[in-house]
């Protein structure tokens, strides 16, 4: 066989050269924007992308803007089948009712009637992370509603933080690429904690305010159910006499906020990624249905420029002090989905919902969300026809000539599919205002087309400042340790400076506690600024006379607790020997309370009392951990509580519920089960036989204590929800 007729596999030499003649191949498709021009993708250079084509600076985007449009649709357009942002998602059924007629404010009909329950889908969700992400890493959620109304869908697609990181959304694909997996070595999956996102925060001031809130524990949720959510935006209320209010929307869940610590949701990532979603199908399985009550926030529209900020700037909340919540109905999830696809994962939201009554206004975020929304769901379904899927559809009528396509399920009857039309007799009608035809309010707009952001959205800093202002120590703790944890996975020190300098505006001592724990000092320069003296112009001046406040109390959940044992998870540790009786009337009491109890134990099976009675183990501790439970008892039993001290993974489980500022009780023998696990010299050996005591969370009991007033006081540790005053224990070994 000569060299010509040997197989093409066998010749060395064509194999190199193909290979390199793909590399030269792909070479043509290689770019280096080193010192190049930002283009669109038709090679027009771009001389402005921070801002979106209004008209006038408060204006409405506009359609023609062919870069914003672009720039969008290629976000919406990157990752298939999950959702670009928002990816990973729970959802549940449910009913929405008001309390009473609004028909003062707006004319949509699903908030005009108490007696009509609205069903509603709801879908929680991540941020950014992807589908397989974990549910308890630090990020904004979503939290959107799809009520099934009978004028039509209305979605309220928000978060549960009140405000966003970008004023106008041209800005989004920025934000989301930065926060993305870095795209050379796609790390890190669903956190922010790395170099490209800090170095656009850095360098956006305007993101400060929800980056305060995002390093706050409002990002790592306890429990979906226990999460308030926001619509974020400014929208209107229009009555019957075509009279507009602006209004913010609040849920508020009626069992209180509450957030893991940053350690639980950092091991809960591990042994159980599903946590948030598993609590709150297991919550609707048992019959403890999530609950959250719908507020509104007013403003008429001669008020529009009365206060210190821009209605328009999402960057921004309406302080509870200057415009109070109005309570206006609530929600109640009582129903899981009966297949995660068809529902959860195929439920399609877009801000541009709405119903009679309800519409939206200039702000240039809102304005882009209008057209993502849908785009996105272009992508996701490849089909426009995503409203026909069963868990988008109306329940009311849908009649339309929006014609066939792919997944197109109704059966259109006749000839017609146009208007106007005369074979059809006119039909599908168009419908009057007094038939409930939607029509958008008349808004005076006028303006030069400008790429310009208006200059009453220039202060970044003040509402951070507020933020911080608001919270409790133990908050702002927590807050610094998260900057500690975001700031400290950053390598590039140039965009920890730069960050820093921002916070610096925020509050000098909030900068310097930040400072201390990413190895930089505040900059000499800095110490000469006075918190929030930055660069003003006559619009941001002219904003600073109106109302304002130097703290909101409503923004801290601490300062807003609900005290409740209501669905709290407790965890009872037990081996053989220990005391059934006690037991048996602290379980009834905490159930009573309507908390949930566990029995926990080394292995499964069964566990015999030191009287010979048997109790079956709900979960071994291979499975399951302490950052699972909301409180943890030991129950006397000097045969059980002995076998403990001699188990690491029991004396690991309350050392860590300790640190993690837990209420946790116990009695008898049990006293020194605790002395052993904290390892801190903290002595109750004091405790007699009948007392019951309660320090800092940990309630202990004699022998022969009262086992009403026990639970009693165990179970009003555990409305507390956490003791904060135990973070000073720094010593303890989990």
């Amino acid at each position: 066989m000569n060299e010509e007729e040997k197989p093409h596999h066998q010749n060395k030499t064509d194999f190199k050269v193909n290979e390199d003649s793909k590399n030269q191949q792909l070479e043509q498709f290689r770019e280096d924007p080193k010192d190049q021009f930002m283009t669109t993708d038709q090679g027009v250079r771009i001389n402005h992308t921070d801002d979106s084509l209004k008209a006038g600076s408060r204006g409405p985007t506009l359609l023609e803007d062919f870069h914003f449009r672009e720039k969008m649709t290629h976000l919406d357009h990157e990752s298939i089948p999950e959702r670009v942002v928002h990816a990973r998602g729970s959802g549940a059924h449910g009913y929405f009712q008001p309390y009473e007629s609004m028909a003062e404010f707006t004319k949509a009909k699903f908030l005009s009637n108490p007696s009509i329950k609205t069903p509603v889908f709801v879908r929680f969700s991540t941020v950014v992370g992807s589908r397989g992400s974990a549910d308890t890493v630090r990020d904004a959620r979503g939290f959107a509603v799809k009520f099934y109304t009978e004028e039509g869908n209305y979605d309220l697609v928000g978060n549960n933080i009140p405000v966003f990181f970008i004023q106008d959304a041209i800005k989004f694909p920025d934000l989301v690429h930065s926060i993305k997996p870095e795209p050379d070595s796609e790390m890190p999956q669903a956190s922010a904690a790395h170099d490209t996102f800090w170095d656009f925060a850095s360098l956006m001031p305007e993101s400060t305010h929800m980056l305060m809130w995002v390093l706050s524990d409002r990002a790592i949720p306890r429990s979906f159910r226990m999460m308030e959510g926001f619509g974020v935006h400014t929208f209107r209320f229009i009555n019957e006499a075509g009279k507009a209010r602006f209004v913010k929307f609040h849920w508020r869940p009626t069992i209180g906020a509450h957030s893991l610590v940053w350690d639980e949701a950092q091991k809960l990532g591990g042994k159980d990624p599903d946590w948030l979603r598993r609590d709150l199908w297991e919550a609707i399985e048992m019959g403890n249905y999530p609950e959250f009550e719908l507020s509104v926030q007013l403003v008429d529209e001669e008020d529009e420029f009365k206060f210190d900020f821009d209605l328009l700037d999402a960057t921004k909340l309406i302080p509870e002090e200057l415009v109070p919540l109005k309570p206006i109905g609530r929600m109640v999830l009582n129903r899981n989905p009966n297949n995660f696809f068809a529902e959860t994962e195929q439920v399609a939201f877009h801000p541009g919902n709405l119903v009679p009554g309800i519409d939206v206004t200039n702000d240039p975020l809102l304005q882009g969300r209008l057209f993502s929304y849908v785009d996105t769901q272009l992508n996701r379904f490849n089909s426009a026809n995503f409203t026909e899927v069963p868990i988008n559809r109306p329940v009311c009528p849908v009649h339309n000539h929006n014609g066939a396509g792919f997944m197109k399920m109704t059966i259109g009857k006749g000839k017609v599919n146009y208007w106007p039309n005369s074979l059809g007799n006119g039909c599908p009608m168009m419908a009057p205002e007094s038939a409930g035809g939607y029509v958008h309010h008349q808004e005076k707009v006028e303006g030069h087309k400008i790429r310009a952001r208006s200059e009453s959205f220039s202060d970044h800093y003040s509402q951070a400042t507020l933020f911080w202002n608001s919270l409790t120590e133990p908050e702002k703790k927590h807050l610094v340790e998260a900057a500690h944890f975001e700031l400290g996975k950053v390598e590039t020190i140039a965009v920890r400076e730069r960050q820093l300098a921002n916070f610096y505006k925020v509050d000098p001592e909030f900068a310097r506690r930040v400072a201390a724990g990413i190895g930089i000092e505040v900059p000499k320069d800095l110490e000469v600024i006075s918190t929030g003296n930055y660069e003003e112009n006559d619009a941001s001046k002219q904003m600073k006379k109106g109302a304002s406040v130097k703290e909101s109390p409503a923004v801290s959940m601490e300062r807003n607790k609900i005290e409740t044992a209501k669905s709290r998870k407790v965890a009872i540790l037990i081996e053989d020997g220990f005391d059934s009786n006690e037991v048996m009337q602290v379980k009834e009491a905490l159930e009573a309370a309507g908390a949930q109890a566990k029995i926990i134990s080394k292995l499964l099976g069964k566990r015999r009392s030191s009287t010979g009675e048997a109790m079956e183990v709900d979960k071994s501790h291979v499975t399951t951990g302490s950052i699972m439970f909301d409180a943890v008892y030991i129950p006397d039993g000097q045969q059980s509580i002995q076998a403990m001290k001699q188990e690491g993974d029991a004396l690991h489980f309350i050392s860590e519920a300790f640190k993690h500022c837990k209420p946790i009780a116990t009695s008898g023998n049990g006293i020194a089960l605790l002395e052993r696990a904290f390892v801190l010299g903290v002595n109750f050996a004091s405790n007699t036989s009948g007392e019951v005591m309660s320090h800092k969370g940990v309630v202990t009991a004699g022998s022969e204590a009262d086992a009403d007033e026990f639970a009693g006081q165990f179970i009003d540790a555990i409305k507390k929800h956490r003791h904060w005053d135990r973070e000073e224990k720094t010593m303890v070994p989990a």
